[in-house]
């Protein structure tokens, strides 16, 4: 299952993002974005998790938390 990640702040980095939702599962992808020319976070991702449970456990944990 593939998860839109919005609100992060800038200074999230992918191994941030992988570590927090890899409590709920393995996740097989994850991908802080990034502005091209400045190298800064755009404030959002982008998780793949194999398990569609984890994914919808992870959602539910992690919805509006920092």
């Amino acid at each position: 299952m593939n998860l839109f990640v919005a609100k992060l702040n800038f200074d999230t980095q992918e191994d941030d993002l992988r570590s927090a939702f890899e409590q709920f599962g393995e996740v097989t992808s994850c991908s802080v974005i990034t502005d091209k020319f400045t190298g800064r976070s755009k404030g959002f991702a982008f998780v793949e998790m194999a398990d569609e449970d984890a994914a919808n456990a992870a959602i539910e944990a992690l919805n509006e938390t920092d």
